[in-house]
């Protein structure tokens, strides 16, 4: 029965918990039994609190006895928060050797508050590169993470530790962060979903280095389980300049409805990426999901927006190379040589840019929002790659060779990390060595319920499945 639990879906575990039929207390037990035995191999966590999970789980074991009483739809849920993620009582490293092992840390960033409010079950941290700089996770403070579709691979990142995580019960749900698609990389690359909402949507504190690009967002199992996991962390703070504060949207409302009779633009390319770039197997796997839409009762349409002659690849590596030139600036010289040297490199372009560079990647940001904005007023839905090809090797820091200095070789993500639209990833199939594929789910800004409505649409006839990993226990 634990095992499980473990791999339960969160809105049926609490469906257990409300029934008496299973506790948060054995739902603690069961992740961790499942941490002791898949992390040795995965490397998904930087900070374990055994201890303090069990007593979270004992005090809402007893809200859920009371009845009526629980803090919310995911009371007793085990629950991780990605390193990056500032949390009360745990180290947040930044997966970085120049930062400070004793912290203090002494106050939840807005989203570790709601969740412990929410009464779940925080089982650790997860790993992430040094402070997020690339799109896979491994770093010299923490060891690489591996993927647990095939040990050897990269689950991708920044959020990798929690996807890998989640992906075999080491937790139901994770909090991840998405700077130019640092939940939606790791989530495809693993077969989960994960949502990057509209930026501010979930606050955001204390403020990124990456500033408006970043976002804080869920990676889950299910589709269910991430409009759950919003209806907690997508409330007002006022630490988060450009949240909302008066945002109290239910992510579950019209969850059922389908997609019958929604505009949907299929966009292999998004009007910029190469063709020859696409690995096969994921174009195939994409175009297929596209006509499941079709099939739903959709209006499907292969169309992509005119970007101008604007590359978001290009925007997005002049915002965040001059972003992180400024985050090791403030470094002494001795902590800078404890930094990972691809950081250093990706800050020294940015130190070289120039005002003129810099400037016009903001005006061009503006316009591709702009040119965004006026494709959805067309559509509802956008669909298109997550990734361009599927997990490769750990200890690369990116696809085909690259150094991750150019982030350029995930072009379906960044894109809306500029715009700010809600994005989300959900599987759409295994490529020729059985890794998974996902597809991006896309809609305008403040539109996260339909991209999640839409995504639990798609689940109803292709389900998600775990990585066989999950099975051998």
């Amino acid at each position: 029965m634990t095992a499980d639990l473990a791999m339960m879906p969160a809105h049926e575990l609490v469906k257990l918990y409300k029934a008496r039929k299973a506790s948060p207390v054995e739902a603690a037990r069961a992740a961790l039994a499942r941490i002791d035995a898949f992390n040795g191999q995965l490397n998904a966590f930087q900070h374990l609190d055994p201890d303090q999970a069990l007593r979270q789980a004992r005090a809402s074991e007893k809200r859920w006895k009371k009845g009526g009483k629980r803090l919310s739809d995911i009371d007793g849920v085990p629950i991780t928060i990605k390193d990056m993620v500032q949390t009360k009582g745990m180290p947040t490293r930044m997966g970085s050797l120049a930062t400070d092992p004793d912290g203090p840390w002494t106050v939840d960033s807005p989203v570790a508050q709601h969740l412990r409010a929410a009464g779940t079950v925080l089982l650790g941290k997860t790993t992430s590169p040094e402070y997020g700089w690339k799109g896979v996770t491994d770093s010299a403070l923490f060891g690489a993470t591996h993927n647990p579709w095939k040990v050897g691979r990269t689950p991708g990142g920044s959020s990798g530790g929690g996807a890998a995580a989640a992906a075999v019960g080491m937790g139901s749900l994770a909090v991840g962060t998405d700077g130019a698609g640092s939940v939606r990389i790791p989530c495809a690359f693993t077969g989960l979903f994960g949502l990057k909402p509209t930026q501010a949507r979930v606050p955001l504190w204390p403020p990124s280095a990456q500033g408006t690009l970043s976002h804080v967002g869920p990676m889950t199992r299910t589709v269910r389980d991430a409009a759950m996991m919003m209806n907690v962390m997508a409330r007002p703070d006022p630490r988060d300049l450009y949240g909302r504060p008066d945002d109290a949207e239910d992510y579950l409302k019209g969850f059922e409805k389908g997609v019958k009779g929604l505009r949907i633009a299929y966009s292999p390319s998004l009007g910029f990426v190469e063709r020859d770039r696409i690995d096969r197997d994921v174009a195939v796997a994409v175009e297929h999901a596209a006509r499941v839409f079709k099939t739903l009762g959709a209006k499907v349409v292969e169309d992509s927006p005119d970007l101008q002659g604007l590359d978001p690849r290009r925007i997005l590596n002049a915002h965040w190379q001059s972003n992180v030139a400024v985050l090791v600036k403030n470094f002494s010289p001795e902590k800078r040589a404890l930094m990972d040297p691809g950081l250093l490199k990706a800050a020294e372009h940015g130190a070289g840019l120039g005002q003129e560079a810099v400037v016009t990647a903001i005006q061009q940001r503006q316009t591709l929002g702009v040119i965004l904005n006026l494709f959805m007023a067309k559509y509802d839905l956008l669909l298109t790659p997550t990734m361009p090809m599927t997990a490769f090797a750990v200890n690369e820091n990116a696809a085909w060779g690259g150094d991750g200095v150019d982030i350029g070789w995930t072009p379906f993500t960044l894109a809306f990390n500029l715009t700010r639209q809600p994005a989300a990833t959900i599987p759409c199939g295994l490529d020729r060595e059985g890794l998974p594929i996902g597809l991006q789910i896309v809609a305008g800004h403040a539109r996260d319920a339909l991209v999640l409505r839409a995504a639990a649409a798609y689940e109803r006839v292709r389900p998600i499945p775990a990585p066989p990993m999950a099975h051998q226990i």
